[in-house]
């Protein structure tokens, strides 16, 4: 039996009702197995595993992002390592970027060392139609074995990027028209072709479809087993996503939402997640001349599920607690911040039975802090994952 106990410890659960006490936690199989408070009763202390001291310090759930590019870019290569954008076809669904992942890229290694358990990993935005979204543990060596969800989303991009890509080969899209028109032309397409399907399942005289794999790869987007990720900065792309998304039904998600603060009311309105960031970055094109650190903060007081991303390798994943920091010092609460890493990321994948908390049951992934997360001196001391002590810091 592999077993932990953390002892000596303030426990933060980032779950819904903010629960924090002193205590101890066991964790069992890879498993939350129990915690409490105080100190631990004489049972877990006759443990076969490993005792760990938390000396006074934090222990929060391990780190999540919901949007980055950990392992498609990898770090100090050039196109070598740029496996992200197939930017050979506008609508490309049936990509994986499971396929493109090299776990042993170091910025797994660092991204763990900083707090971050889990991250999920994206086709970028070259394409309308980008491909599958993987969410992953950040502790492995291969990458079937670090899967959590798999396809998590599909990828959609819409303003600048596709239009610059595309611009550059003189191929379409040029436009948002032409980037939104073949997204639709796609959900269109893959609605006929499961309709013949079903039609030829129930009439032996009908017709089946030849079969089409990009159709096939938006199955379960369809039928709502997957998230709709969009890629948006501007106002107007992020209600482009949101009309596509209510003509197919489709389970949105913003990605980015640079300018999501300025409409934040309409947007509450719609009940639609927000993963805000990158705002540790410069204004390299003009869709983001609204980027701010305090986009997060204000979309929370406004009611709306947020998430917040690096872009890795935009901003390097290990640097997740920072931007947390600066959402902070810009009036976001910093329950609000830690739970925006957290719980609500855990939530918009639909794994919160999980990740994303400190409960009975869940992971064992979690952070063991010298301090408060949010304070810059403190330092990562310990990091698990399914309950192993993937990082200890030598003193």
């Amino acid at each position: 039996m592999n077993q932990t106990l953390i002892k000596d410890v303030n426990i933060w659960t980032m779950d819904e009702e903010d629960t924090r006490f002193y205590g101890w936690v066991l964790l069992e199989n890879g498993k939350i197995a129990s915690m409490g408070e105080g100190e631990p009763p004489v049972m877990p202390v006759q443990i076969d595993g490993d005792v760990v001291y938390g000396e006074g310090g934090v222990l929060t759930p391990g780190l999540i992002d919901i949007h980055s590019h950990i392992g498609l870019y990898e770090d100090g290569l050039g196109f070598e390592g740029a496996d992200g954008n197939e930017d050979t076809d506008p609508a490309t669904p049936h990509l994986r970027a499971l396929d493109g992942v090299n776990p042993f890229d170091r910025s797994f290694r660092e991204a763990l060392e900083a707090g971050v358990t889990a991250a999920a990993v994206s086709p970028g935005s070259a394409n309308p139609i980008g491909g599958q979204i993987a969410l992953l543990k950040t502790a492995g060596r291969r990458v079937d074995d670090m899967i959590l969800k798999a396809p998590l989303a599909i990828k959609f991009a819409l303003g600048e990027n596709p239009k610059s890509v595309y611009h550059d080969k003189d191929e379409t899209p040029v436009t948002r028209m032409a980037t939104a028109g073949i997204i639709r032309e796609e959900l269109y397409k893959a609605k006929e072709y499961f309709l013949r399907k079903a039609r030829a399942e129930d009439d032996p005289e009908q017709d089946e479809p030849d079969f089409d794999i990009k159709m096939e790869a938006l199955q379960p987007l369809l039928w709502g087993k997957a998230e709709a990720h969009f890629h948006a900065h501007r106002a107007d792309d992020i209600f482009t996503a949101l009309r596509i998304a209510k003509e197919f039904g489709l389970r949105a998600v913003i990605i980015h939402g640079t300018e999501a603060h300025l409409v934040a009311d309409l947007l509450a309105e719609e009940h639609v997640p927000v993963v805000s960031g990158p705002y540790m970055t410069d204004r390299s094109k003009p869709e983001i001349r609204n980027l701010s650190d305090a986009a997060p903060g204000l979309l929370c007081k406004a009611g709306i599920e947020t998430a917040i991303t690096v872009d890795h390798p935009e901003i390097p994943l290990r640097l997740l607690p920072m931007a947390l920091m600066l959402a902070v010092r810009a009036g976001m609460d910093k329950t609000d911040a830690l739970r925006a890493v957290t719980s609500v990321p855990a939530k918009i994948a639909g794994m919160q039975d999980r990740i994303g908390s400190l409960k009975t049951g869940l992971d064992a992934d979690c952070v063991l802090w010298s301090g408060d997360p949010l304070d810059i001196a403190t330092q990562v001391q310990a990091v698990f994952v399914n309950g192993t002590p993937e990082y200890r810091r030598t003193k």
